[in-house]
């Protein structure tokens, strides 16, 4: 098979669940809409950031498509397989951030990517997952997240979810950055076809477990001081993004647009010198139980 071949079903996946997550999300906020902006690259890759800002509900929320061509990979995208840098490459990869108001509403990212090496013998493989950060957590939300990541990839599950709270973890801070999820990297298992169908099952999985989540917390009444902590944590999301994350350092390296890569930065965060949880409160339990890898589904 030509690269083509590979690709073509997966940039088209990948542009329907955009829509599909797009359209889904719009409806949950009630007021806000998803801007359009199609971007051609010279060289035949296509990008199509879409982001929906200052909704009812959804403070800004990003669900991007992007569709890469280039001469080498970045180096954020080959220091697990150092063997792949140098080749010519093509990367199709959806990735969203849901920013909501609420502060019992959790903030929540997915990524979906697919690598393509052009070869005579083309190497390929998919990468991925989803993950939660809530700020006043419910138990029962988490239950479900983890469940419906659990039905998505069966037998993989937690492989995937150990995966998950390894990757997402802020060492400088010794703690998780929200409750989990699943995440994967070079997946190849059964080949293309049975990969492709892997990750369809994970992405399609995804609004059926934050939507509820959403549709529950979105109009949750809450306080002045709830939402100053929201905005507090929100600073470990955006220290994880710009000091951690692959994803931000592939797009940097990459010269994709700026304003693309950075989407997934809330657009409000505070930091607090020496922010001390007050003992038993719902802030401190945050911290001491629930940004701690956990057996969800026996919890």
């Amino acid at each position: 098979m030509k690269a083509s071949e590979f690709v073509t079903p997966v940039r088209t996946y990948f542009l329907n669940l955009q829509e599909t997550i797009c359209q889904t999300l719009t409806k949950e906020d009630g007021a806000g809409t998803f801007s359009l902006d199609p971007i051609k690259a010279p060289n035949g890759g296509f990008a199509q950031p879409r982001v929906l800002a200052n909704g009812r509900y959804i403070e800004k929320a990003a669900v991007q498509f992007t569709h890469s061509i280039g001469d080498a990979l970045p180096s954020a995208a080959t220091e697990r397989n150092p063997h792949l840098a140098g080749s010519p490459f093509q990367a199709v990869a959806i990735s969203l951030i849901v920013h909501p108001e609420n502060p019992f509403a959790p903030t929540t990212h997915m990524n979906l990517r697919f690598f393509i090496i052009e070869a005579e013998e083309p190497v390929w493989y998919f990468g991925g997952g989803y993950d939660l950060t809530p700020y006043y957590p419910h138990k029962e939300d988490i239950v479900h997240w983890h469940k419906t990541a659990a039905a998505a990839c069966g037998a993989h599950y937690q492989a995937l979810k150990a995966k998950c709270d390894e990757y997402f973890y802020i060492g400088h801070r010794n703690e998780c950055r929200g409750i989990g999820g699943i995440f994967f990297d070079d997946w190849v298992e059964g080949g293309f076809d049975s990969s492709l169908d892997f990750v369809r099952s994970i992405g399609d999985s995804f609004i059926a477990a934050y939507q509820p989540i959403l549709n529950k917390r979105k109009a949750t009444s809450y306080t002045d001081a709830e939402r100053e902590f929201q905005l507090y944590r929100r600073g470990r999301y955006a220290e994880f993004n710009l000091a951690i994350d692959r994803g931000t350092k592939y797009g940097l390296q990459s010269g994709r647009r700026i304003e693309s890569v950075l989407a997934s930065l809330p657009p409000l965060v505070k930091w607090v010198y020496n922010y001390q949880a007050a003992p038993g409160s719902r802030e401190a339990e945050l911290t001491d139980y629930y940004l701690q890898p956990r057996d969800w589904l026996t919890e």
